[in-house]
């Protein structure tokens, strides 16, 4: 077997010629839902609880961390904008390194992100579930017992929040992708309020001496804390996982992309310095709920705690739809290449979505969020996405220079350069983290590659020159 042969790619146009076809997704979601993806993605956990983390780090200066990573993430996102624009077609890294890189890599990569977007769904379940309780405690003084809303490595028996908010989201995307993003997008509104309505209040009680000293161990501690914050802007990457349903991807796309990153990263920086501004660092950094601690300690206002927990569930489960739509899509496009069994492609003849898929993924996520501990393995979130990254800012070099001719409604500016950079954060990151992580990730590729080679080689419709036949199932 030539090496040529692993690294065979999909003709662009036959990918774009694909999705237009009558076994391509129904096109339906517009700019603004397709930028409440984005922000639905990334505005989770992060802001409600890693800005006391930063904190520990950073000091007083935290907002310039969230603006540091926000440039990290910024150079991969103009990679994304590109790509998703000239490839509109489902599937994100996946689809993208399989036009630029070849089939071995795309293999890999989406092998990765299925993992990757699957236990990051059933991990934030788990931290819905918790706030449900957070939730239920501020504002009515009771809570779930533990038995029912907790696994049984911390004790119980069975996370049924955790089940319930999977298979909610599960059905919903199963009904129809205009529906669940037209929910996403009401979500969304609301977070952004609650998260308004936090800096408003706590301007209102804002004390400049808390910034003193600014940054008590210099720029390491700003740039530690930046890694870590990293992590809260993971999401805006799940957009171009709706390429084939957007409208109008070559405007849309690179507009939501880059319009989410924005959005969230401005209210990133006002909140953070609005929680310094209204509680001293060590409050924000003794706390699990520093946001609503702030409000509660700083401003004195005792009812913070149960709306600050109402914006972190809705948070959640925005993050949930956004995370499992992108997981159905990658899986989606490596099924309809042949990599993985066709059949699972199949798209629902009533609904335009992935139904078989969608539905078998909900019930294996909850399996996971209600038994398995998962402290440990979801920080193979951090170096699967790092890797995605790495691979889209590759690609756009790549493509610049096999394709010049191509059609590219958005351009990445002063390209290698700026992809250059982009790889090299982002391999920065990815050498810090921790080497089990790297472990569980290799353990993850080699299955991957047992299943390529012994599978997904032999039905690879790329090989075997076979036409698209995705009918609707009329059975799903």
């Amino acid at each position: 077997m030539a090496m040529k042969d692993l690294f065979i790619t999909r003709s662009v146009a036959d990918l774009v010629k694909e999705a237009e076809g009558a076994e391509g997704l129904k096109k339906t979601i517009g700019p603004f839902a397709l930028t409440a993806l984005g922000v639905g993605a990334i505005i989770g956990t992060g802001i409600f609880v890693v800005i006391g983390e930063g904190a520990k780090l950073a000091g007083p200066s935290l907002f310039i961390s969230f603006i540091l990573a926000a440039i990290t993430c910024g150079f991969s996102a103009l990679s994304y904008a590109e790509l998703a624009s000239s490839v509109p077609v489902s599937g994100s890294a996946y689809t993208f390194s399989y036009a630029t890189l070849g089939e071995l890599v795309a293999f890999i990569i989406g092998w990765d992100l299925v993992l990757e977007y699957g236990v990051s769904v059933a991990a934030v379940a788990v931290g819905w579930g918790g706030n449900v309780n957070e939730f239920l405690r501020a504002a009515f003084g009771f809570e779930l017992p533990a038995a029912i809303s907790t696994s049984p490595s911390e004790g119980g028996v069975f996370n049924i929040p955790a089940v319930f908010i999977v298979l909610v989201i599960s059905v919903m995307l199963t009904l129809g992708t205009r529906e669940s993003t037209t929910f996403n997008a009401v979500m969304v509104v609301i977070k952004i309020i609650i998260l308004i309505f936090f800096i408003v209040v706590a301007f209102t009680a804002y004390n400049s001496n808390h910034f003193s000293p600014f940054a008590p161990d210099g720029f390491g501690g700003i740039a530690s804390a930046s890694g870590v914050i990293f992590f809260a802007y993971i999401g805006f990457d799940a957009v171009s996982t709706a390429s084939e349903e957007s409208k109008n991807p070559g405007r849309d796309l690179p507009i939501a992309i880059i319009g989410s990153l924005v959005i969230s990263t401005i209210l990133y920086v006002l909140v953070a310095i609005a929680a310094v501004g209204v509680a001293p660092v060590k409050l924000l950094s003794g706390s699990d709920a520093p946001l609503a601690a702030a409000l509660r300690q700083g401003a004195g206002i005792p009812w913070a705690g149960g709306l600050l927990a109402a914006g972190a569930l809705i948070a959640i489960t925005s993050v949930v739809l956004v995370i499992m739509y992108g997981q159905t899509r990658i899986f989606f496009a490596m099924c309809r290449d042949g990599l993985l069994p066709r059949r699972l492609a199949k798209v629902h003849p009533r609904f335009g979505t992935p139904a078989r898929l969608t539905l078998g993924f909900g019930v294996l996520i909850a399996i996971l969020a209600a038994l398995v501990p998962l402290d440990e393995i979801v920080k193979l979130v951090n170096i699967g996405t790092l890797f995605a990254f790495v691979l889209v800012n590759v690609g756009v070099i790549i493509l610049r220079r096999t394709k010049p001719e191509m059609k590219r409604p958005f351009r990445v500016p002063f390209s290698p350069v700026f992809p250059i950079i982009g790889i090299l954060l982002c391999g920065y990151l990815i050498a810090q983290l921790p080497w089990e992580t790297w472990l569980r990730f290799v353990v993850w590729l080699v299955i991957g590659l047992i299943i390529y080679f012994s599978y997904s080689r032999k039905h690879s419709r790329v090989r075997t020159g076979e036409a698209a036949q995705l009918p609707s199932d009329p059975s799903a």
